[in-house]
């Protein structure tokens, strides 16, 4: 999915593109796409200082191209980027945060700056069926029974995932236009899109 959405994010980026990732914490997005790109720089936002702090450690060869910001969207950076990337986060928010969130991160993006966002969403009239992929996959990879099923009730009761209809409208009210699908993986989804 990283390499994917460096492609993604190539296509209209320049150069020596600014590109804002949202949910960095950890590093491994900002790894790829910094290794895959070299000359483009990069400002992680995260609301947790101890992954940042991981992502440091992971980004220390990268550490000359990239800021770090610990907080929220509300109060980023403004840039403006050329690109902005939202992987495996959105799917944390409700409804209503998830669409302020996307309007920031339109805010500060260029005009027509691609946005590449990915995150659990399913229906909810078939969220048993996914559920069950999803775990079903999982264990093919050698985690324990327990903990899938343990990760499936925790998807279950406190994740609030939106059906993909429901996300590509919240893209479409935040600003976005030319929303397209370009991953689907079991409850996964995502999508590219730019800046009206």
């Amino acid at each position: 999915m990283h390499r994917m959405t460096a492609l993604l994010l190539q296509e209209q980026a320049p150069e020596d593109a600014h590109v804002l990732i949202v949910g960095a914490g950890g590093g491994l997005e900002l790894k790829a796409i910094a290794d895959a790109r070299p000359k483009w720089r990069f400002t992680g936002v995260d609301p947790s200082t101890d992954m940042l702090d991981q992502a440091r450690s992971t980004l220390n060869a990268a550490a000359n191209r990239i800021r770090y910001h610990q907080g929220y969207m509300d109060d980023a950076p403004y840039g403006p980027y050329d690109g902005a990337t939202c992987l495996l986060t959105l799917h944390f928010l409700e409804a209503e945060d998830r669409l302020r969130t996307l309007i920031e991160i339109r805010r500060r993006l260029k005009p027509g700056g691609v946005f590449v966002a990915a995150h659990h969403s399913f229906s909810k009239e078939r969220q048993e069926i996914w559920l069950a992929r999803n775990a079903a996959f999982v264990g093919t990879s050698g985690i324990p029974v327990e903990q899938v099923a343990k990760n499936i009730e925790a998807m279950k009761s406190s994740l609030p995932v939106l059906s993909p209809a429901d996300d590509v409208e919240l893209l479409r009210q935040a600003g976005f236009c030319d929303v397209e699908l370009f991953y689907a993986a079991f409850t996964f989804k995502g999508w590219v899109c730019r800046k009206a």
